[in-house]
């Protein structure tokens, strides 16, 4: 039995989906494969998901935190240094997501946790309150392989689910998969011994003892980027507004706003983080202002920068209701940011 354990030593979320990914695609899948990781202040969306539904994207840009999309399916998680995520790879004729449950809740065994999974994705623990989620997982395979991956809930901080997890209250409308939130709870709430370090050492111990076999430890850093370019290709384009933001799913986003000058209903369609089709409903008294915005919003970025720079341009045309257009902008900006 062939085996290989990786723990990452960075936090950046590109970084170490851009390892899952490499893992995935270009690893032999007859090699038992666990790699080990943390981010720090990242919300991971899913696939197939809206960030602009499913995050508070104009929260999250002030504070700093990133945004990662992973390849796999699955719905919106906020990750700290209190998550510790695992990853396993095997070929998709022995893949046995059972096997993988098992070594996971066996390590949780060695703390005195009894866990256990539930359906498809979760693993559950008990507690005075009843059972409490302490783990979500995701799965992905191809013609050969299997992919499984998860996040196990140390001491991660609760307030920031609510904080970036929940978008603005908007009136957007996605096609995309939506979050189900459920009861979770923090392993160092049930026992103080636990922590990344010690649990990550349990997860490897089970491992190993569950196939039989021992394997060096590898130990990944930015460096290891520089020595594999098929890796470096997966960080960049992990790391890519295009692929974070750009491949988000339809979505129809509808604003409101009464100026002095006027109300403005506007009305974006939007995939792939570009505006196809502008609406804009008012009783101004500046049609032509309406008929240019809504050419200049159409086939753009929904990007502040983009929208800004396509209201400036209608501004220049109309130097008499510049004063009308900034407050438009101003407020537009902040809408879909």
């Amino acid at each position: 039995m062939k085996l290989k354990v990786m723990i990452s030593e960075t936090f950046d979320p590109w970084f170490n989906l851009a390892t899952e990914d490499f893992i995935f695609r270009d690893m032999d899948p007859e090699t038992k494969t666990l790699f080990l990781w943390r981010n720090d202040k990242t919300v991971v969306i899913g696939r197939f998901q809206n960030p602009w539904t499913e995050c508070n994207t104009q929260k999250m840009e002030e504070n700093g935190i990133k945004l990662a999309r992973r390849q796999s399916g699955g719905g919106a998680v906020f990750h700290d240094l209190g998550n510790t995520n695992f990853t396993f790879l095997s070929d998709k004729l022995t893949f046995d997501k059972s096997a993988n449950n098992q070594i996971i809740t066996n390590a949780l065994a060695t703390f005195g946790l009894k866990a256990t999974p539930s359906g498809r994705n979760d693993i559950l623990v008990d507690t005075a309150e009843g059972e409490k989620k302490i783990s979500g997982s995701a799965f992905k395979e191809t013609k050969d392989r299997s992919f499984h991956h998860g996040t196990l809930l140390i001491n991660a901080d609760m307030s920031q689910l609510g904080l970036y997890l929940n978008p603005n209250i908007k009136k957007l409308q996605s096609k995309g998969i939506t979050s189900v939130r459920a009861r979770v709870a923090n392993l160092q709430d049930l026992t103080t011994e636990i922590n990344h370090e010690l649990l990550c050492e349990r997860i490897i111990e089970s491992f190993f003892d569950f196939y039989g076999s021992t394997c060096p430890i590898e130990i990944l850093d930015h460096e290891f980027l520089k020595t594999i370019p098929a890796l470096n290709e997966h960080f960049q384009k992990m790391s890519d507004w295009n692929w974070r933001f750009g491949e988000a799913p339809q979505f129809n986003h509808q604003m409101t706003e009464r100026f002095d000058w006027g109300m403005m209903e506007v009305h974006l369609d939007v995939h792939k983080a570009v505006v196809e089709k502008a609406q804009i409903f008012s009783d101004s008294l500046h049609p032509e202002m309406i008929e240019q915005l809504m050419a200049s919003l159409t086939k753009i970025s929904y990007t502040r920068d983009a929208f800004q720079s396509a209201i400036q341009k209608v501004a220049l045309d109309l130097p008499m209701i510049k004063d009308y257009l900034n407050e438009f902008q101003e407020w537009i900006t902040k809408e879909i940011s």
